[in-house]
């Protein structure tokens, strides 16, 4: 399949031509309308300076279906033991510079300033939301997505301490579920999302999701209300 070079008009390709790789484009630019168009048809953002921005539409899609997520029992001692505790879009630039931050095996980050800045836009328009998981006044884990329908698309996560991006998921996950979500776009999988309950679904049957989701009405705003559970 080719990788399409994009312009400054607002389009992408049918996201079912992405490469092997799951590569689609090439280009373009991160405005809060092109971000929202690509995650509508199911692209989303991921390259690393010096390269240009490329828009991947993978095949497998990691996704986590809300009613298949796993806690372990070390995990329900760790939620019970209440040690965290979480809020939701009360630091959302924080989050997102402490994910640009967070240690990798490959060098460098996929979350550069321009990154930041755009995502920041997004957050300004109500559908990119933080969960911050806290130790006492420390921050100490949390992720970021953007929430679109009755779709969740998680974009990064970060921990500081032991098990706290997994506490702030698992929230997440109990707060989406009392909210009508169904799915969590995980983008890619690895093995600390399927430890969740995270698999890999076809391309085909993730966008059948999606356009189910994108049915139901975007729940925008500040998400800070909606923590603690009752």
């Amino acid at each position: 399949m080719p990788i399409y070079l994009l312009n400054d008009e607002l389009v992408f390709p049918d996201p079912h031509d992405g490469s092997e790789e799951g590569i689609l484009a090439v280009g373009g630019d991160l405005s809060s309308d092109r971000l929202l168009l690509a995650y509508e048809m199911g692209i989303f953002p991921w390259f690393s300076p010096p390269d240009p921005i490329l828009w991947w539409s993978p095949d497998p899609r990691c996704v986590l279906q809300l009613n298949e997520l796993k806690i372990s029992k070390s995990m329900r001692n760790v939620l019970n033991q209440k040690k965290f505790s979480v809020t939701m879009d009360t630091s959302f630039e924080e989050v997102v510079r402490a994910c640009q931050d967070a240690p990798r095996k490959e060098d460098g980050t996929w979350i550069t300033d321009d990154i930041i800045t755009a995502y920041n836009a997004l957050h300004e328009l109500g559908v990119a939301h933080s969960v911050e998981v806290w130790e006492g006044d420390e921050l100490a884990g949390g992720l970021y997505g953007v929430s679109l329908g009755s779709m969740f698309f998680g974009e990064s996560m970060f921990a500081r301490k032991s098990n706290a991006s997994k506490v702030g998921f698992i929230t997440l996950v109990q707060l989406l579920e009392t909210k009508g979500f169904e799915m969590i776009d995980c983008q890619v999988y690895n093995d600390h999302l399927g430890s969740l309950g995270a698999k890999d679904i076809t391309r085909e049957v993730f966008h059948s999701h999606l356009e189910h989701a994108l049915t139901s009405p975007t729940l925008k705003g500040n998400w800070s209300s909606f923590l603690p559970l009752t």
